[in-house]
């Protein structure tokens, strides 16, 4: 198991001085984890102060702390967003670490309700930075490499979703709060897939393949099995996979069969994916990736008005 894994970035604009909870923060230095402020020191404004004039922007927490940081940090995340002090780019940095945070309790422990309600508090906030924020997706590559890749990309996914139906369709908010809950979970059932493929540096073969084609179809029946998600939360993490030409999975439906979330999370899916450090795979470029997708457009892969639509979206945020 990588050593990565007993860790967590937090943003030092997330540390509040002289008020956040009293753990050990640590810095990284030649892949090491070196102590910078025992648990018994509060971190003061000077620290702040400093590590800003290093142009540090993270420190590192052990994994076991993260219960005390998280509830601190979801406690006082409307009245960070309020700050005036803070830039924009600032607070898509505590957003969308908050978020990571809270999305990998919710996949280690689904049924829980106060993980759920979590998880639909944190869908909130985003659709509000994203409606007072027009830059507010630009800091998502902040977060990118600092935290494991599912959830980032889970983050990512439902920003873009959010984003893409607030400026395309008129839904009501609850309606809106599903969406980013789908697109949050889309892809929970990869945790039915054993590590060892997850991690895989190098080609999956044919049954590695086959098996990790196997999530979505998991994943919606574990979340169908609880009774606790919508049919749209249901259909984005069943049908983020599905092709708009037929070729995609779990059941190769085509056209507008497919759900409108599913087609959206599908677009946003492959974008993100494509934007972001694998580990068979550095990340593409923006434009490499447009380029990519618009091919795969043509071919039939995406409904072609909504592809060209999320373009226009994504342009006018300056997300590339």
């Amino acid at each position: 198991m990588s050593k990565d894994r007993y860790w967590r970035a937090i943003s030092i604009d997330s540390i509040l001085p002289e008020h956040f909870p009293n753990v050990a923060l640590f810095l990284m230095s030649g892949g090491n984890y070196v102590l910078y402020k025992a648990p018994d020191r509060v971190f003061t404004v000077d620290d702040y102060s400093r590590l800003k004039r290093n142009n540090t922007e993270f420190l590192y927490v052990r994994s076991g702390d993260m219960e005390s940081i998280n509830e601190f940090m979801e406690r006082g995340l409307a009245k960070m967003l309020s700050r005036d002090d803070l830039s924009g780019n600032a607070k898509g940095r505590i957003l969308y670490q908050t978020s990571v945070n809270c999305l990998i309790d919710l996949f280690e422990s689904p049924e829980t309700t106060d993980n759920q309600i979590r998880c639909r508090n944190m869908v909130q906030h985003i659709l509000q930075q994203l409606a007072t924020d027009t830059h507010a997706l630009e800091s998502l590559k902040s977060i990118v490499g600092h935290n494991f890749y599912i959830f980032t990309h889970s983050v990512q996914v439902a920003a873009l979703s959010l984003l893409v139906h607030s400026e395309l369709f008129t839904l009501a908010h609850d309606e809106m709060v599903d969406i980013g809950t789908g697109s949050l979970l889309h892809d929970y059932g990869m945790t039915f897939i054993t590590s060892e493929i997850l991690e895989r540096n190098d080609a999956l073969s044919d049954i590695e393949y086959y098996k990790v084609k196997q999530h979505t179809q998991q994943g919606y029946e574990y979340f169908k099995h609880s009774g606790n998600y919508s049919e749209i939360v249901l259909n984005i993490v069943r049908y983020h996979h599905e092709r708009y030409d037929g070729n995609g999975y779990p059941t190769g439906i085509k056209g507008d069969d497919i759900p409108r979330s599913g087609q959206v999370a599908a677009i946003c899916d492959v974008y993100s994916a494509l934007t972001m450090d694998r580990p068979q795979r550095k990340a593409n470029s923006h434009t490499d990736t447009i380029m990519i997708m618009r091919e795969e457009a043509k071919k039939g892969a995406f409904n072609l008005e909504l592809f060209n639509n999320f373009l226009e979206i994504i342009n006018e945020r300056n997300v590339g």
